[in-house]
């Protein structure tokens, strides 16, 4: 009879589902309410204490005037509005989702606390994941060096998807803790401090990442947009820990939108610390960084800059930079013995360690500086290259395309804006580095050159973002293949030849959310072009492929 027991229970529970619950937030709600659809809260912060692992929060449109009572809490020189600090778990996490075809605005213009530094939204709760979410108008109340956000995160494994951040005084997105985060076709435009430091606008970015220990790894940005910020598009200054950055777009900063100069003015600051850093408070190892398929346009200084980075080198792949004062600034430090004191201290110095290879520059006033000993072969700046930049190369240069609406499923818009032309000699010129290109080689830029007769990605609601692959550095034979989901899902991976033939196929299997990779192993194919699909029950991508 135990036994029967035993074993009845044991079925119970692998047949019990796992229920999630569903709460709801509206600009009409009460804290009071039950969080339903019909009896939704007001706030945010409310619906997190009825929240577990698993659970939704769909916040409904329009818009909500924060307040200072809305304060959570104050702590030290900071004033958290909403304090997300319940954490989801790995494959159930909490979902602060704007309700589908719906946009909350959070408008933060009279939460002015004295003395403080505003988080809109503090982040401290790991397997986190908001969407859709846009904030307004986050205030500085200091006068001096100062600094507010609109997000700022703290754990791990937490996704800002989709967000908005706009006309304040704050920075949009700034990481100072936690791994493996992404952030993924978020907008940060028009934020200028016009009050601390009478007005300079020298500390507000669109996007910061600085991770302030060792060990917070894997977190990547992917496109996203920065434009007026009067000071860098995308930061990434006293970083312990090194970020990618990935087809993200950064332009018109360090200005105001009258265009009225302001702060640094970088397109994508990515390391170092600081002019003259102590050399004892250094990490160690200093991190690297990865830039890749980014684009920088008329940014006040430079498009891509190394910003003093110490020792090791930053890896630039497949970048456009065009109308920036400078498109390519290598500027880096040297550790070396004080002539006065002997003690170990840093100078600046000619670029070292960067690696560039497949980037294009166009129309500046310079290419390049501090190049020094940096590894940059193949791009349309080194020496030797055989290919001339003008505006004959692209379909089209009409600045306003940047700022042109996403796609539906929040990708960055697809127009001619520095889009190669068929005739241009920039198709074809670059190194094979394991990414995903059409023709016999990649092309320089960010935009790979498609034909138009080939087969293009067929855009899901499950598969997001670009697929792509990397080459196995120590075998060649092998390829890793990148690609997001929107919500878990078998996935099947085949290869077909230009005859539509299935040449090699993986073994359905079941993938998680967010993103994903599966090994290729090609050695069984012949060098030719192939077409890789990926395939879900709710649609197939695929992409070009030469071997």
């Amino acid at each position: 009879m135990n036994k029967k027991i035993i074993l009845l229970s044991l079925l119970l529970l692998v047949l019990t589902p796992a229920f999630c619950n569903t709460w709801y937030v509206a600009t009409d709600g009460i804290d009071t309410n039950a969080g339903t659809v019909s009896a939704p809260f007001l706030t945010v912060q409310r619906a997190q204490t009825s929240a577990n692992a698993g659970d939704t929060i769909y916040i409904r449109g329009g818009n909500y005037i924060m307040t200072e009572a809305q304060i959570t809490q104050k702590i030290g020189i900071y004033a958290y509005v909403t304090n997300l600090n319940k954490s989801g778990s790995a494959g159930k996490r909490i979902n602060y989702w704007a309700y589908p075809g719906e946009k909350p605005i959070f408008d933060y213009t009279n939460v002015k606390p004295a003395s403080l530094r505003v988080l809109a939204f503090n982040v401290t709760g790991s397997y986190i994941y908001l969407k859709g979410l846009e904030v307004t108008g986050v205030q500085v109340t200091i006068l001096a060096h100062t600094q507010s956000e609109c997000f700022h995160n703290e754990g791990s494994n937490n996704i800002y998807e989709q967000l908005t951040m706009h006309d304040g005084m704050a920075i949009g997105f700034y990481l100072t803790k936690g791994s493996n985060n992404l952030v993924l076709n978020c907008d940060a435009y028009r934020n200028w401090d016009s009050v601390s430091e009478s007005g300079a606008g020298g500390n507000t970015d669109g996007f910061g990442f600085h991770p302030n220990a060792k060990g917070y790894t894997g977190n990547i940005i992917r496109g996203c947009r920065a434009w007026f910020n009067s000071d860098d598009g995308y930061d990434c200054i006293n970083a312990y820990e090194g970020t990618r950055f990935e087809n993200c777009w950064s332009f018109y900063n360090g200005y105001t939108s009258a265009f009225v100069s302001k702060g640094d003015g970088n397109g994508f600051k990515v390391g170092g610390y600081g002019a003259a850093p102590v050399v004892s408070g250094l990490p160690n190892p200093i991190p690297s960084n990865t830039v890749q398929f980014c684009m920088a346009y008329r940014n006040k200084a430079n498009g891509f800059y190394s910003n003093h980075h110490v020792t090791t080198g930053n890896s630039f792949y497949n970048n456009t930079a065009y109308r920036n004062a400078t498109n390519f600034n290598m500027l880096s430090q040297k550790i070396m013995k004080s002539p006065i004191s002997g003690a170990d201290t840093s100078v600046d110095c000619p670029g070292y360690n960067h690696v560039l290879h497949n980037n294009l520059s166009f129309r500046t006033n310079k290419d390049t500086a501090n190049m020094g000993s940096c590894n940059f072969t193949y791009n349309s700046f080194t020496p030797g290259s055989g290919v001339t930049v003008d505006a004959t190369d692209f379909l089209s240069t009409d600045e306003a395309l940047l700022v042109a609406p996403r796609g539906s499923d929040g990708s960055l818009p697809i127009n001619d804006f520095l889009r190669l032309k068929s005739t241009s000699d920039l198709i074809n010129k670059g190194m094979n580095l394991g990414f995903a290109f059409s023709g016999s080689a990649p092309d320089f830029g960010a935009f790979e050159y498609k034909d138009p007769t080939a087969l293009n990605p067929i855009r899901t609601s499950i598969i997001s973002g670009e697929l792509y692959l990397i080459q196995n550095p120590s075998n060649s034979t092998v390829q890793t293949l990148h690609f997001n989901l929107t919500t878990p899902s078998k996935v099947n991976v085949r290869i077909l030849d230009f005859l539509g033939r299935v040449v090699y196929q993986k073994k359905p299997a079941l993938y998680g959310f967010g993103e994903n990779t599966v090994e290729l192993e090609l050695s069984a194919l012949n060098k030719g072009i192939y077409i890789v699909c990926l395939e879900t029950e709710k649609g197939i991508r695929s992409i070009k492929i030469s071997i």
